[in-house]
């Protein structure tokens, strides 16, 4: 079975920096699009950035400069490096996998990402 587990998560004051992880098994995470996204009550479901299989990396604008993301294929594990945190960065963070067969083309639509990790929960004091 899949599972991606994420961690890292906690509590931070603005303008810190949080690292999460996301721990892959029975599953690849160096030939697959591999995605962050962040889910509030306000803002709904948010994708955050995405990871293709050429370690290639793209990041919505909201994020843009202050998160950057890595694989490391060796642990099988997805990075978010995120800094310069602010309040509205407040929102529980899930990692997600796309299937091998759809990888080739690596996307922002949470709909084509087949697994998902339980979150993790992210909070920024102003």
């Amino acid at each position: 079975d899949v599972q991606l587990v994420e961690s890292g998560g906690g509590s931070v004051q603005a303008g810190g920096s949080l690292r999460l992880s996301c721990l892959a098994s029975g599953y690849t995470i160096s030939d697959r699009c591999m995605g962050w996204f962040r889910v509030t009550p306000g803002k709904g479901r948010e994708w955050v950035g995405s990871f293709d299989r050429s370690d290639g990396t793209m990041f919505a604008d909201s994020v843009k400069g202050r998160f950057t993301g890595s694989k490391d294929n060796a642990k099988n594990t997805l990075y978010l490096q995120m800094h310069s945190l602010k309040p509205e960065d407040s929102a529980m963070y899930y990692c997600a996998g796309k299937p091998y067969r759809t990888s080739s083309i690596c996307t922002s639509d949470a709909s084509d990402f087949d697994y998902w990790g339980q979150g993790t929960q992210v909070t920024v004091s102003s």
